[in-house]
């Protein structure tokens, strides 16, 4: 081999050898910069995961609603836009975001949910804030954060006035409907053997148990005592049908939001509890339960029971 040759070679090597040094250097030497980088993506990340900074970035908020959860949340006249008493305390919520955010101009996006998606997207967060029927309990808590309550149901059963049953001892045999992903559909599952039911049928929402019951499927529909009367009014002969049974259980309604989001909380509750504290939710309550309501202007007649008095006395998020 001539000097020449050998020369570069040599020369070959020591830049390979420089280069995986290099190599190694950058892998290793600037941790310390990795770290500070992915820490400061990190920290950008934590800055941006708070629901009022989604929103402030975004300018829009996005309210999950429900679409026959009468008279809470539900679309009436126009497919586009819900309606409901729990509706309308979500737009307090909303004047509020445009203040503490200082965004007069914050759009809205309306985001249909169900009974079984609407815990997912909450958390997720592809919906900011759904106010509708939702109730809160403790195991839902382990998944996302409850609003102060603003309504308290008791879970009975809507049946044809001729069928002959009065409380949940007279469904022996027979088939009962529910909502697919409520509490009453857990409950009526839990207890069908002991009250001897022949049937427990899971419906999509609560129009399509409504429905089920009317065409004879089944012989009563069990959901919130409310809830029930929303459904009995949009029925062609509302006078058919009765809401019957003791409650075996209460349940207060929330607000959901994501679980952990103090600051967003904060402001929905304080919304909320302002709207109590100012006695504009004596006349929006009597707009949805004691008056002609969309699309049928049908009358629930539904006075404020003494717990819904008790949750705008003293709001809480409890479960009960």
């Amino acid at each position: 081999m001539s000097n020449k040759v050998r020369a570069a070679s040599v020369l070959c090597l020591s830049t390979l050898m420089l280069g995986l040094v290099a190599c190694s250097n950058n892998n290793n030497a600037p941790a310390s910069e990795n770290n500070a980088a992915s820490g400061n993506a990190a920290n950008t990340g934590s800055a941006g995961s708070g629901t009022l900074e989604k929103i402030r970035q975004s300018g829009t908020v996005v309210l999950g609603h429900r679409d026959s959860s009468i008279p809470f949340s539900y679309i009436a006249d126009n497919p586009n836009q819900p309606v409901g008493y729990a509706h309308d305390l979500q737009m307090k919520v909303v004047e509020a975001l445009k203040q503490k955010l200082n965004k007069p101009d914050l759009k809205v996006r309306y985001n249909l949910v169900t009974s079984q998606n609407r815990i997912p997207l909450v958390s997720n967060g592809t919906v900011d804030l759904e106010c509708g029927s939702t109730t809160n309990n403790k195991e839902r808590q382990q998944q996302v954060d409850f609003s102060v309550g603003f309504f308290q149901v008791g879970s009975r059963l809507l049946t044809a006035k001729d069928s002959g049953i009065k409380d949940f001892s007279d469904l022996k045999g027979k088939k009962v409907v529910t909502t697919a992903g409520t509490t009453s559909e857990r409950y009526i599952r839990q207890h069908a053997q002991e009250l001897g039911i022949g049937e427990v049928i899971s419906a999509k929402d609560h129009a399509d148990s409504f429905l089920m019951l009317q065409n004879g499927r089944a012989a009563a529909f069990m959901m919130d005592d409310i809830l029930l009367a929303g459904e009995k009014s949009k029925a062609k002969e509302p006078d058919k049908w009765v809401i019957v049974g003791t409650p075996p259980i209460q349940e207060v309604y929330g607000c959901m939001l994501r679980k952990g989001d103090k600051e967003f909380k904060q402001v929905v509750d304080d919304a909320i509890k302002a709207t109590y504290a100012s006695g504009e939710i004596n006349d929006m309550y009597k707009k949805w339960f004691q008056q002609p309501i969309p699309p049928k202007n049908i009358n629930l007649n539904f006075p404020m029971s003494e717990q819904v008095k008790a949750l705008i006395s003293n709001p809480h998020d409890r479960d009960q």
